[in-house]
């Protein structure tokens, strides 16, 4: 293997520029004069990309941008020490000492290892002096190669950050309580690569000097190891050093709890350490989130999650598993339609109930005029994949709920979310003598009851209980008040104002005729493009999944025109941003004409998230330009009476299509004026592709 850095990747004393951009460039040029770039405009992307998440500069004067990339395949280690220092966001001033670490993207668990031995030397103040001694190139080498050797970690090493001052841990813990208190940690960083391994290394060292017993679950790259059950139960608190979500956090569940972000112990070690002690001890301090005594699958939510952050995360789970439900639902009852005729919704009781593959129905004698081949056997299958479509229909509802819950409480919300999901779709019918059922609030009635079952069973699980009844609380206690509690608030309380707005939705939808059409379609088609499977991205895409559910039989429901300019307005970001870089590739950086190439397959099969990594890297022209060109095929879908049965799948269910010519125009209209849009705009940048990266 490459050595991970040798004397032509190391510079002394040198002027990289005057901020932490042009310094990363700088060094990004030292790996391709070293002939260990592939692809350099990738590697300057990436790190820039990585810096923007947030900044890399450490206290004591260190910078460490990095990234894992396609720019490298070999782990690359790019030395500078910076004259004049140059500021990378930390607290204390600008650094002095920089490292640029590139690992490959599809590097193996060695040379990830390699770099986190790297990381962790980085904390220690005997490693960055003897860096800013070095005089030559071959020095540093030899320090950062003994570094990352297998060898050893040597004992609690004096490191870079201050002594605890006289008011920590150190001074106010009573000598006896030092060596007996036990603390757990995880640490996680975006990339896992660096800060992930210096946060543990810095705990590690802070706990040391405390005499409290610690250890760390490092969820990073290379790798992860997660603690001992009993380890984490003979814990007295709990620290998460997080920029991103913990995996499997449940196990923490009731542990005293300190939250930060990835760099806080990096800065301030000794202070989180005594901060742990501290919660251990106060009854009130704040705790993980559960009752502890099993088994937990995180659904995200870092410790610095925003309310906006936390609202997207939220609904996003809901929808992403309500959709294998919709998708796969409504491409049976396309596929049933397909073989067994349109009729099918009518007699497909009888067909399944009375036939079989031995005793086939006759498609003349139950008025099936468009059975593929005239074939009892097409009418067989249709009828019992009409069966099974409409029964995954019936669950998607209750499944957006269940998982809004179950993203705000983790598993005990499930069983309360669907509850009250199979509530908001009045899923056995529940009707007076008359035939006048419960209110059907819908996808909107799944998303209130979703976020109240989650809220309530949170809440539930906060409660401080006897030991002997934790065991109950996750699997009796919080589902059956839960359920209590929030299907009475949807019935009661709920239930008939989103039962009133849904009608209103469905009536005025059945209205729509004409340009009132066509508006709701470029609407539509705004709200599909604004933030390409985000939340608004979402709710219009659940609008019309919904519609496809109930919709009636005739091509020229609404409902199915709705989910036609839905479905074309969604495929259009990531094939126009492929086409702008065919037809102007200059305007756009190596990795985007790279994603340009899957846009074409993924805008095809209706997967808007395709247009993501142009968006993220441009927003201010890229989002406003797929606007227009989704709010025009959204509109013309609906002015040329484009429908279709099949909620998912884009150009790959033209069987379910009523109106095929409408539809190919209409996405190809889009695709152009949101490729000329793009295009134009990122024209009036002076430089383009560095606008996309800075």
């Amino acid at each position: 293997m490459t050595e991970l850095i040798t004397a032509d990747l190391v510079r002394l004393d040198a002027d990289l520029g005057s901020d932490k951009h042009d310094v990363i460039r700088a060094l990004a040029r030292v790996v391709q004069d070293a002939d260990r770039a592939i692809d350099v405009d990738r590697l300057v992307e990436d790190a820039l990309a990585r810096e923007a998440t947030s900044p890399t500069g450490l206290k004591g004067g260190i910078a460490i941008p990095h990234c894992r990339t396609e720019g490298v395949e070999e782990p690359t280690l790019v030395f500078t020490r910076l004259a004049p220092p140059v500021d990378f966001g930390a607290k204390d001033g600008p650094a002095d000492i920089a490292f640029l670490i590139a690992a490959p993207a599809g590097g193996g668990s060695t040379h990830l290892q390699i770099l986190t031995k790297l990381a962790r030397a980085l904390v220690r103040k005997d490693f960055t002096d003897g860096l800013r001694a070095a005089t030559t190139a071959d020095e540093v080498v030899a320090l950062v190669l003994d570094a990352v050797a297998d060898k050893p970690k040597p004992a609690a090493d004096p490191v870079s950050i201050d002594k605890p001052p006289a008011d920590t841990a150190t001074a106010t813990t009573p000598a006896a309580a030092r060596v007996t208190r036990r603390l757990v940690a995880v640490t996680a960083c975006p990339t896992g690569i660096a800060h992930t391994y210096m946060a543990a290394e810095a705990l590690e060292a802070a706990a040391a000097r405390a005499g409290v017993e610690i250890e760390v679950e490092t969820q990073g790259s290379a790798g992860s190891t997660p603690l001992d059950p009993a380890t984490i139960a003979a814990a007295d608190a709990v620290i998460f050093a997080v920029d991103v979500g913990v995996r499997d956090r449940g196990r923490f569940a009731g542990k005293p709890l300190v939250s930060s972000g990835v760099k806080r112990p990096i800065d301030d070690g000794d202070g989180i350490i005594a901060e742990a002690l501290r919660n251990a001890d106060d009854p009130q301090a704040p705790r993980v989130e559960g009752s502890g005594g099993g088994e937990s699958t995180n659904t995200g939510g870092g410790a610095n999650e925003s309310w906006g952050g936390r609202t997207r995360r939220v609904l996003m789970t809901g929808v992403s598993y309500m959709i294998p439900f919709v998708a796969a639902g409504g491409l049976l009852i396309a596929l049933s339609f397909l073989l067994g005729g349109y009729e099918i919704v009518g007699p497909y009781g009888d067909v399944a109930v009375n036939n079989t593959l031995f005793d086939l129905p006759d498609p003349g004698a139950l008025g099936l005029d468009h059975a593929l081949f005239d074939s009892g056997l097409m009418v067989y299958l249709g009828a019992l994949f009409f069966i099974i479509g409409k029964t995954a229909f019936m669950f998607f509802i209750p499944a957006l709920a269940g998982y809004i819950a179950y993203a705000i409480a983790d598993r005990p919300g499930i069983a309360p979310g669907f509850i009250v999901g199979g509530l908001a779709a009045n899923i056995f019918g529940v009707a007076d003598p008359n035939g006048v059922g419960l209110p059907a609030t819908g996808f909107l009635g799944a998303i209130v009851g979703g976020v109240l079952a989650g809220i309530i069973a949170h809440w539930i699980a906060s409660w401080s209980v006897p030991k002997w009844a934790r065991g109950l609380m996750p699997v009796l206690v919080i589902p059956l008040l839960t359920s209590i509690i929030a299907g009475l608030l949807m019935i009661v309380v709920f239930g008939r104002p989103i039962g009133w707005l849904m009608d209103q939705l469905t009536d005025g939808l059945s209205d729509m005729s004409g340009s009132y059409a066509v508006l709701l379609g470029a609407i539509l088609g705004l709200m599909m493009a604004f933030d390409m499977g985000g939340p608004l991205n979402k709710v219009a895409y659940s609008f019309a999944a919904a519609g496809v559910g109930g919709a009636s039989l005739a091509s020229d429901a609404p409902e199915l025109k709705i989910m036609a300019a839905v479905m074309l307005a969604g495929m259009v970001p990531p094939i126009a941003l492929a086409l702008a870089t065919v037809v102007r590739p200059r305007l756009f950086n190596a990795a985007e004409r790279e994603n340009g190439k899957a846009g074409w397959l993924l805008g095809a099969s209706f997967i808007t998230e395709g247009a993501i990594p142009f968006a993220a890297a441009d927003p201010l022209r890229v989002i406003p330009a797929m606007m227009l060109g989704s709010a025009v095929t959204g509109g013309l879908s609906e002015l040329m009476d484009v429908s279709v049965r099949a909620p998912h799948g884009g150009i790959f269910v033209l069987f379910a299509v009523d109106g095929v010519l409408g539809f190919l125009l209409a996405l190809a209209a889009g695709v152009v004026v949101g490729a000329a849009a793009v295009i134009a705009l990122k024209s009036t940048a002076k430089d383009p592709v560095a606008a996309a990266v800075a």
